[in-house]
C-alpha cells in the first residue's frame, strides 16, 4: 500500500463528538475526557454500569471503550463513499500509529489514543489483547459470513473476550481464573450485540450468525433480505439466546473472583446487558422492526435490586 493516495478521512464520531481535536495534540486529560463523551453517547448500558465502579478507576473504562468505539467507527462510520481498501488503509494507519507508540512509549498526536496508551501502560494490559482486537476490527473489513460457530470464535476473541480481559486490570486485584470467566462475559455481551444488531448488520452485509445454524432451523438469506421473522427465524433465535445465557451464567462465577470494589458494577453491567435477551423475546424476536433497548428505569431497578441484594443469581 506504500505510495497509495488516499484521503485523511475522520471517523462519524470524530465529526459528531471529536470535532477540531483530530490530527493534533491534546492533554492527557482531554483525552480522557473526550473518550468519556464516546461513552456516554455511544455505549449508554456500559456507561451506566460503570458508574458503578470506583471513581478512580472508571476513566480507564472510558479509555478502553473510546479505543474499541474509534476503531469501530473506523470500519462501520467512515465516509460510506470510501472503497473497502481505503478504509482498510484507514484502519491499518491508525492501528500501526497506535501500536508503534505502545511499543516506544512515545507521545501520540490523536484525540482518544493518549488516553488508551496511558490506561494500557499504567495498568499493564496486554499488548497481545489489544493486537488481537485490531486484528478482528481488521476481519471486519473483509468476512461477512462464518460457517460454524467455530469459525466466528476466531472474530469474537478479539472484538469481544480480550475487551473482557482487558477489563480486568481496571477492577483490581483478581484470582488468577478470573481471565476465563471475564472472556465468557464479553462474550456473552458480543453474542447479545449481534441479535440485537441482526438488521443495521444486515444492512451492512453481514450476517454474524453461524450459517450452520440457519441451515439447521431452515432459515436462509432470503429471510434477511425480505425481513420476515418465520417460525424457524423465532426457534433460531431462540437458540443463540439460549446460547448468550449460558455464558452469561458461567461468567457469574468470575464475580467473587473480583476486588469487593468493583463487583457491583460488574453485576449491574451484566444483568443490565442479559435484559436485552429478555427484550428480544418480549418483541417475539421482531428484530427488523424492534431493536431491544432496556430502558433507564429498569436499569435503575436492576441496579437497585443489586446493590441491596448482592448474593443474588444475575439469572434469578
Amino acid at each position: 500500500m506504500t505510495g497509495y493516495a488516499h484521503p485523511d478521512p475522520s471517523p462519524r464520531i470524530v465529526a459528531e463528538g471529536l470535532a477540531g481535536y483530530a490530527g493534533r495534540p491534546v492533554d492527557l486529560a482531554t483525552s480522557y475526557e473526550l473518550c468519556r463523551r464516546l461513552h456516554a453517547a455511544h455505549g449508554r448500558t456500559y456507561y451506566f454500569a460503570t458508574r458503578f465502579l470506583p471513581a478512580e478507576r472508571r476513566h480507564h473504562v472510558h479509555a478502553l471503550y473510546g479505543f474499541a468505539r474509534y476503531a469501530d467507527d473506523l470500519v462501520d462510520h467512515l465516509d460510506l463513499s470510501l472503497t473497502p481498501l481505503q478504509r482498510r488503509v484507514a484502519l491499518e494507519g491508525w492501528s500501526a500509529k497506535f501500536l508503534a507508540a505502545l511499543d516506544s512509549g512515545s507521545k501520540i498526536d490523536d484525540p482518544v489514543l493518549p488516553a488508551v496508551l496511558h490506561t494500557a501502560r499504567v495498568l499493564g494490559i496486554d499488548g497481545g489483547d489489544l493486537r488481537a482486537f485490531l486484528h478482528s476490527m481488521a476481519m471486519d473489513l473483509t468476512v461477512t459470513r462464518y460457517r460454524t460457530y467455530d469459525d466466528l470464535g476466531e472474530y469474537v476473541h478479539g472484538s469481544a473476550a480480550v475487551i473482557g480481559a482487558m477489563m480486568l486490570p481496571v477492577l483490581g486485584p483478581t484470582h488468577p481464573d478470573a481471565r476465563a470467566r471475564a472472556m465468557d462475559l464479553g462474550i456473552a455481551f458480543q453474542l447479545t450485540n449481534f441479535l440485537r444488531d441482526i438488521s443495521e448488520d444486515w444492512d451492512r452485509g453481514r450476517i454474524y450468525l453461524p450459517l450452520e445454524d440457519l441451515d439447521r432451523f431452515g432459515v436462509g438469506e432470503w429471510d434477511f433480505r425480505a425481513r420476515h421473522v418465520s417460525a424457524g427465524f423465532r426457534r433460531l433465535l431462540a437458540f443463540e439466546v439460549a446460547r448468550a445465557r449460558a455464558l452469561y451464567r458461567r461468567a457469574e462465577q468470575g464475580w467473587t473472583m473480583l476486588e469487593p470494589a468493583s463487583r457491583a458494577g460488574i453485576r449491574i453491567a451484566h444483568r443490565c446487558y442479559a435484559e436485552i435477551l429478555n427484550r428480544l423475546e418480549a418483541a417475539d424476536y421482531q428484530v427488523f422492526r424492534v431493536r431491544a433497548a432496556v430502558p433507564t428505569r429498569r436499569k435503575l431497578a436492576i441496579a437497585a435490586r443489586e446493590l441491596a441484594y448482592p448474593s443474588r443469581s444475575a439469572t434469578g
